[in-house]
């Protein structure tokens, strides 16, 4: 992932959707492409909000604390503002 200054914001720069817990609370903007080629900006702390109930049922939350996804954004998330 890359770091890159965006209207004097740091975004995220991800090949994929993630949320990870060591990034709750810092208010970072995360930009995925996903595989169809649509460019994705999310606020991670908003994510996390809607999610943080699923996350804390799912086995990758609880063994490495991240949730990732190639293909698309969790349909959780994709009816909310996002930044």
């Amino acid at each position: 992932m890359k770091n890159e200054v965006k209207n004097d914001t740091k975004v995220l720069k991800s090949k994929r959707f993630v949320v990870r817990l060591s990034l709750v609370g810092k208010n970072q903007v995360i930009e995925f492409t996903n595989k169809k080629g649509d460019v994705i900006t999310y606020n991670h702390d908003k994510v996390y909000e809607v999610m943080k109930e699923k996350l804390s049922t799912l086995p990758c939350w609880t063994k490495y604390k991240s949730y990732t996804a190639t293909g698309n954004i969790p349909m959780s998330v994709r009816n909310i503002e996002l930044v």
